[in-house]
């Protein structure tokens, strides 16, 4: 079962300094059918001005996870943490028992961000945060793990995702025009794609670049190239 949710159907605000485009129902968006995808809470598509950003704010109990499709954000938070993330990146903030953070484009240019929270499986640990690179040329034709709940992908059990603390994880690959990759999910999970670049079709399924995909009961997700894309993908429980 693959639901295409088209961009345009998505719920949003424009802020002026923020675009913003939300999968699932958010802020004062509210659709009761897009409440979440398993424990898949919030894909956020936020468009940021330059030299504007959020001012510090709380989180508690949930995982956070930061793609950056073009620019970069700049993170400072209570446990004091400063660094920047570049677009093709990524970054994780567990909130843990709780945290104050703040992001911020302080680049010249507009910054294009996806923001995804995920429910914690663990609650009560310390807060944390990280960041790591992930060159596209590394995932180019596969997907590659960028964050994951699961072990041995994360870097404490020699892979190379950022450990997050939840049954989930998050891929992406970059795919020439006429390319595929295919994603072992299991007919038991649940997965959310979106191209941030370019035409793809999902186990025939068409999607246009910054649509979502609601995907369930599919062993294997294929994704094939229309054009150059980029594409995200959340396994979630």
């Amino acid at each position: 079962m693959i639901e295409r949710r088209p961009f345009e159907s998505l719920g949003g605000a424009n802020h002026g300094w923020l675009n913003a485009k939300h999968h699932f129902s958010f802020a004062n968006y509210y659709d009761p059918k897009r409440m979440s995808w398993g424990n898949l809470r919030v894909w956020n598509d936020d468009e940021i001005a330059a030299g504007t950003g959020f001012p510090p704010h709380p989180h508690a109990d949930m995982e956070i996870i930061t793609y950056v499709r073009d620019g970069a954000i700049t993170h400072e938070d209570s446990l004091g943490n400063k660094g920047r993330t570049v677009a093709g990146d990524v970054q994780v903030m567990s909130a843990g028992t709780g945290i104050r953070h703040a992001e911020y484009n302080a680049e010249p240019d507009l910054t294009r961000i996806f923001q995804i929270w995920i429910e914690p499986t663990r609650r009560g640990d310390a807060p944390s945060w990280g960041t790591k690179p992930f060159p596209k040329g590394e995932r180019s034709g596969q997907f590659v793990v960028l964050a994951s709940g699961f072990e041995g992908d994360t870097l404490e059990s020699g892979g190379d995702a950022l450990p997050i603390r939840t049954d989930a994880r998050i891929v992406a690959a970059t795919l020439k025009a006429g390319d595929s990759a295919d994603y072992p999910l299991g007919g038991a999970r649940r997965a959310y794609l979106v191209p941030a670049k370019g035409e793809v079709e999902v186990n025939g399924v068409r999607l246009n670049a910054r649509d979502g995909a609601a995907i369930a009961q599919e062993d294997v997700v294929t994704v094939k190239a229309l054009s150059d894309a980029e594409v995200v993908l959340v396994d979630a429980a």
